[in-house]
């Protein structure tokens, strides 16, 4: 490490929670940290602080869970931190010209895709359900347009077939965590230099809608496999049957033929639109837990020939 800086970091879900703790492992003084205001959670639906903001509280940071940072009244707050940067991880508010501008390095952001292509808020998801062969995490400085920074650092890593978007996410922490450090050391140090994003290949990815969620089995099987992956495990893609939503969590494309959505063999392989098939591995039942193919035709007693809507 050049040096310890003095940083506070803005982040809210559990991809966010190891990049903040290799930042205080690293020995970098985190004077404050920024997070979404605590949810109703669980059956009881009490509030409960953020992934970021319980383990800041483990480490006596200090919390801050504003709901804009709009006001002058935030902003000044901001400023009188007095960082020389703040490290942003999916945090869910934007951040006006004033937070950006008020470090001395500015705000580095940890983008979890390979920028331009996937820029927006659900990078992970889209890149599985597009078919993309490689995906990766950039480090970039902040700036007003979403997520049109230069770009400090990039590591990438190939998207298997068996990649969900809960496997590939936790992967994409990992990497996050391991390349925080060297870039904010390197950005600061001036030993990286930020590379301009090109105009070429940008793409958005938009939150996912509930409406993308059923399946249409008259897709090609290759495509209907990206597309569950991509919502697994949530928020889940599914068909009906009997008039019941399962969700389907695990696939692979698998030869066989039949009426797209068509049951052809046990326990749970259906006939897509290109003459091939899935093979389902995981699935889920309304109010159940996940379970394997064979689980689930054990309790939906399912005969060849059904067929899911």
């Amino acid at each position: 490490m050049t040096r310890s800086l003095r940083l506070a970091f803005m982040g809210t879900p559990d991809f966010a929670r190891d990049i903040l703790q290799s930042l205080i492992d690293a020995g970098h003084d985190v004077v404050a940290v920024y997070s979404q205001p605590p949810r109703p959670a669980g059956r009881g639906k009490a509030l409960r602080p953020s992934a970021v903001h319980q383990l800041a509280e483990q480490h006596g940071i200090p919390v801050h869970t504003p709901k804009s940072l709009k006001s002058a009244e935030e902003q000044q707050k901001f400023a009188a931190l007095d960082l020389d940067a703040a490290v942003v991880v999916a945090y869910g508010l934007l951040l006006p010209k004033a937070i950006l501008d008020a470090p001395k390095y500015g705000c580095l952001n940890i983008h979890a895709s390979l920028l331009p292509r996937w820029r927006g808020a659900a990078p992970i998801h889209r890149a599985i359900m597009a078919g993309d062969r490689e995906t990766g995490i950039d480090v970039m400085v902040m700036e007003e347009g979403l997520d049109t920074g230069p770009v400090i650092l990039e590591r990438r890593i190939a998207i298997r077939q068996t990649d969900t978007t809960g496997a590939l996410h936790d992967r994409l922490k990992s990497l996050g965590a391991a390349a925080i450090v060297p870039a904010l050391d390197g950005y600061v140090s001036g030993t990286l230099t930020p590379r301009p994003q090109t105009e070429q290949g940008v793409c958005y990815a938009p939150k996912i809608d509930k409406a993308e969620a059923r399946l249409d089995w008259r897709l090609p099987a290759e495509q209907l496999r990206n597309h569950i992956h991509g919502l697994s495990p949530f928020p889940g893609a599914y068909a009906m049957v009997n008039g019941g939503r399962i969700k389907m969590l695990e696939a692979e494309v698998v030869p066989g033929a039949g009426q797209p959505g068509e049951l052809i063999a046990p326990p749970l392989t259906i006939a897509c639109g290109d003459g091939r098939a899935l093979n389902i591995l995981r699935a889920q039942r309304a109010g159940k837990a996940p379970m394997t193919a064979a689980e689930l035709q054990r309790g939906l007693q399912l005969p060849v020939g059904t067929v899911f809507s």
